[in-house]
């Protein structure tokens, strides 16, 4: 199986089991993953969150997933408990095609990593 057939299963996979715990069923989108992985990073599930939060939500996001790809490196938690990262490589410039698959990759191995799938 070629690495892109790989990565299209765990991914359906992924998504399918993050739709059915956390969406009814209903497909959640790329955004909506990063946005969970996220809160997770966070570690404050049931807060509220406003829409400049939900941002920096997804930011934290980003940066973990993309940390073990050495673009981005954990920094410190700050006193309301956010993490913070520090950009260690600058991110190529990629196509919106380019950049999903990235993004996705690095979403797969999150969960990987954390035995969410397998």
């Amino acid at each position: 199986m070629s690495r892109d057939e790989e990565l299209k299963i765990r991914w359906q996979e992924l998504v399918t089991k993050l739709s059915n715990k956390f969406a009814d069923g209903e497909q959640l989108d790329l955004d909506a993953i990063i946005y969970l992985i996220g809160v997770q990073e966070l570690q404050q599930p049931h807060r509220e969150y406003k829409k400049d939060h939900k941002l920096d939500l997804m930011h934290i996001a980003i940066c973990r997933v993309l940390e073990p790809y050495g673009y981005y490196k954990f920094s410190y938690i700050d006193d309301e408990g956010w993490p913070h990262y520090q950009v260690t490589e600058q991110l190529p410039f990629l196509k919106a095609g380019e950049q999903s698959i990235l993004m996705k990759e690095a979403i797969v191995n999150y969960f990987l990593e954390n035995q969410y799938i397998n």
